[in-house]
């Protein structure tokens, strides 16, 4: 059979479709290439939240197509996922030879598409439309044996879709609407991973923390959210249970109280903020003000104290002053976030943002967006030094990407470790003693590893 290499842009939600897909094709007798150059399919699963993810895979897909003419190949490529989404049929002409474009909604159905183009029976695919019940179609993992090592950690995906609408995001164009699947279904699969060795799960979710609302009730005060949560933190063999993203919104009392009531959830939150200043809030259509989100934080750390807090921040949306800039900064300082996601506003067509007067100048988004990472950092960096000389619990996941002499873990409040180890580690639960501390990342003394 064919081989396919898949190329993934953009977050986590992302990755774990590719995975999926990934899973799918070798259940149909597909090989996985371990490069481009190897594969005889080449597929981008591609991210349309910020221009410059878009601009990556539309510079990578248009060198595929310049490399086939050039060699007079019959590579097999295609485009998956958000880009595909929000932009169907205009791939086709805008990227003449693409063979394969699959919105969101269609990518459990890849191996069916690629087997047509392959054998014949359709020249050119653009498949975008809806399908229902596709939020419980992209379930399947990759079986251990088509890993270098077993996974320690996975993703699983528990809902589908957006209803928010916030003034910059085009996801709910092009992921759909809030579609959640059956709470036992979700259990089912986390028992499955457990079964083959995974330690941790973290749940997905656009807006992870709103699933099943449309679909379940609440019982006993407890939101769908809870339930769940509830149900996968009593899974036997489970270590560790994390989620992303949530939003501030979906933190009801319920939420927090369940941090200090259930003992697999981690001391770690993404509360994705995005700006310091009320009046942005409002523009962006967030829905929480800025003492609601420090009253969250308050509430978080009272019922875990040492939480991890990582957050969203965007700058240079459309109307920032300089005035509302440092409201930003202020926030930053007032809560000191352990970490953050920060983005300069990426301006994405038919969103609400687009259209608003006074656009900030590259210029102004750019110098504003240093001065955030140099406040963000320096704020992490004191947060990381009080680990230097602690005992902290390590969750050992392989080796470094960056380094395959060290392994990396990470605590329970979502600090990346870096320790000596080997293979009889993976998946160990370690204490570890932290002796030095760099940019966003922890090392640990291998002569404090204490051994299972």
């Amino acid at each position: 059979m064919p081989s396919v290499f898949l190329k993934t842009y953009g977050c986590q939600m992302n990755e774990r479709d590719s995975e999926a897909v990934a899973a799918r094709l070798l259940a149909r007798g597909f090989d996985l290439a371990p490069s481009e150059e190897a594969a005889d399919i080449v597929l981008l699963n591609t991210c349309t939240v910020r221009q410059s993810a878009e601009e990556k895979a539309w510079n990578k897909m248009q060198a595929l197509l310049a490399d086939r003419r050039r060699q007079n190949g019959r590579r097999v490529l295609g485009m998956l996922g958000c880009m595909a989404q929000a932009c169907g049929g205009d791939l086709l002409e805008r990227l003449p030879g693409i063979d394969l474009v699959v919105g969101t909604r269609k990518l459990h159905r890849v191996p069916d598409f690629l087997g047509d183009l392959l054998e014949g029976r359709r020249a050119a695919i653009c498949e975008t439309g809806d399908e229902p019940g596709s939020q419980n179609a992209l379930r399947e993992h990759l079986d251990p044996a088509a890993r270098p090592r077993p996974a320690v950690t996975a993703f699983v995906n528990i809902m589908q879709g957006c209803n928010h609408r916030c003034a910059f995001c085009v996801v709910p164009k092009t992921r759909g609407p809030e579609r959640s699947r059956p709470l036992p279904e979700i259990v089912d699969e986390c028992r499955q991973l457990i079964d083959r060795g995974v330690r941790e799960i973290t749940l997905l979710g656009q807006i992870v923390n709103r699933y099943g609302r449309h679909e379940m009730a609440d019982i006993d005060g407890r939101s769908p959210f809870v339930q769940l949560l509830e149900a996968v933190d009593a899974l036997d063999g489970l270590e560790r249970l994390r989620f992303t993203a949530p939003h501030p919104d979906g933190y009801g009392a319920d939420l927090v109280e369940a941090y200090a009531r259930l003992p697999k959830l981690c001391e770690s939150a993404h509360l994705p903020v995005q700006s310091g200043s009320d009046r942005i809030l409002h523009l962006m259509r967030r829905g929480h003000t800025v003492e609601q989100f420090r009253s969250l934080v308050d509430q978080l750390r009272r019922v875990r104290p040492g939480i991890g807090l990582i957050t969203d921040l965007i700058v240079g949306f459309p109307g920032e002053t300089d005035a509302d800039f440092e409201a930003t900064l202020d926030l930053v300082r007032q809560v000191e976030f352990d970490q953050a996601y920060l983005f300069k506003y990426s301006h994405r067509p038919d969103t609400p943002a687009a259209a608003m007067p006074d656009q900030v100048p590259l210029g102004v988004r750019e110098a504003r967006h240093a001065e955030l990472i140099k406040t963000v950092d320096e704020i992490a960096a004191r947060r990381y030094q009080q680990f230097l000389g602690r005992h902290v619990q390590v969750l050992v996941e392989g080796p470094s990407r960056k380094n395959a002499r060290r392994w990396t873990g990470r605590t329970r409040c979502h600090k990346i470790v870096l320790l000596e180890g080997s293979d009889r580690q993976l998946g160990q639960l370690i204490d570890v003693r932290i002796t030095r501390t760099g940019r966003y990342t922890l090392y640990g003394d291998s002569a404090w590893i204490g051994m299972d």
